[in-house]
C-alpha cells in the first residue's frame, strides 16, 4: 500500500509539474506602446471599471502575453494588435480569479479571412476566426482586420477575438456545445437551453437583431451573445433582458 501511494503522489506531482511548464513565460512582460490610451478610448469594458480593476485588468493582459504566443502569417503583429487579442481574452474571464487559458498555447494572425483548409488565397474564404482541433489543437486563427474593426467601430455588436475567447470558456468543460457546465450553476442551465432555443429560433425567423450566425448551433449562439453582451451591454440589456439577466449569472459581471 505505501508503494502504490507513493506512486500516486510521484504521479500527481509531474502532472502538475508538466501542467505549470506548459503554461511558463514565453516571452518577458513587455508593455505595448500605448497601452493606457487605447485601453481608456477603445475597449469600452476596460472604461467602466474602477482605477483598482482597470490596474487589475492591465495586469492580467501583461500575463497573458508572456504566457501564449502570438504569430503573424503573411503580416507583422503590432503592438496594437497584442492590446487588442490580450483585451479580448481577459474580457470574458475577468471575474473569473486566477484564468488562465490552459487549452491555448499559440495564436495565429492572418491578414484577412481565410477557408476551413486555412488557406488565405482562393475561393471559399469566409472564416473570420477559430479555434483549431485536431492537429491545430490549442490553437486560435484570427483575422487582423476584423481583430482591428471590432475596436475601432464603437457600433458593432460583434467582436470577432472575445468569439473565440468565449469558445474556449465553452471548451473547459469538455466540449464547445453552448453551456459552459464549469462556470454556470446548475439551476441556470434548463433556463439558459430554454432561451437559447427559443432565441434561435427568432433569428431564423428574422425577428431578432442577433447576428445570424447564432442561429448555427447552440455553441455559436453562446460566442455570438457574448459579442453583444459585451461590446453592447446597454443595448443588449434593452432588446434582451432575460439573455442579459442570464449571461449576467455565467460571467459573473456584477459580483
Amino acid at each position: 500500500m505505501e508503494m502504490a501511494a507513493l506512486i500516486i503522489l510521484v504521479l500527481i506531482i509531474l502532472f502538475t509539474a508538466r501542467k505549470l511548464l506548459k503554461k511558463k513565460a514565453i516571452a518577458p512582460v513587455v508593455i505595448p506602446a500605448g497601452l493606457k490610451e487605447i485601453l481608456a478610448t477603445q475597449v469600452p469594458f476596460f472604461q467602466q471599471l474602477s482605477p483598482l480593476q482597470q490596474k487589475q485588468f492591465e495586469e492580467r493582459m501583461l500575463l497573458f502575453l508572456t504566457q501564449i504566443k502570438i504569430t503573424g502569417i503573411n503580416t507583422t503583429v503590432a503592438d496594437i494588435d497584442r492590446i487588442y487579442i490580450a483585451a479580448s481574452a481577459i474580457i470574458p474571464v475577468f471575474n473569473f480569479e486566477g484564468w488562465e487559458y490552459f487549452n491555448l498555447h499559440e495564436i495565429l494572425l492572418y491578414p484577412d479571412s481565410f477557408n476551413d483548409e486555412y488557406r488565405q488565397q482562393g475561393g471559399g474564404r469566409n472564416i473570420l476566426g477559430m479555434v483549431g482541433s485536431g492537429a491545430m489543437n490549442h490553437v486560435m486563427i484570427l483575422s487582423q482586420y476584423e481583430l482591428r474593426q471590432a475596436f475601432t467601430n464603437p457600433l458593432a455588436k460583434e467582436n470577432t477575438a472575445i468569439h473565440e475567447f468565449v469558445h474556449l470558456v465553452d471548451k473547459t468543460d469538455g466540449e464547445i456545445d453552448g453551456v459552459p457546465e464549469s462556470l454556470v450553476d446548475k439551476k441556470y442551465i434548463i433556463p439558459w437551453l430554454q432561451l437559447m432555443h427559443s432565441e434561435i429560433n427568432r433569428i431564423k425567423e428574422n425577428e431578432s437583431d442577433i447576428n445570424p450566425y447564432g442561429a448555427t448551433n447552440e455553441a455559436e449562439f453562446f460566442a455570438v451573445v457574448s459579442e453583444y453582451f459585451f461590446e453592447r451591454p446597454h443595448l443588449f440589456a434593452e432588446k434582451h433582458p432575460e439573455l442579459f439577466q442570464l449571461l449576467e449569472k455565467i460571467f459573473r459581471k456584477n459580483k
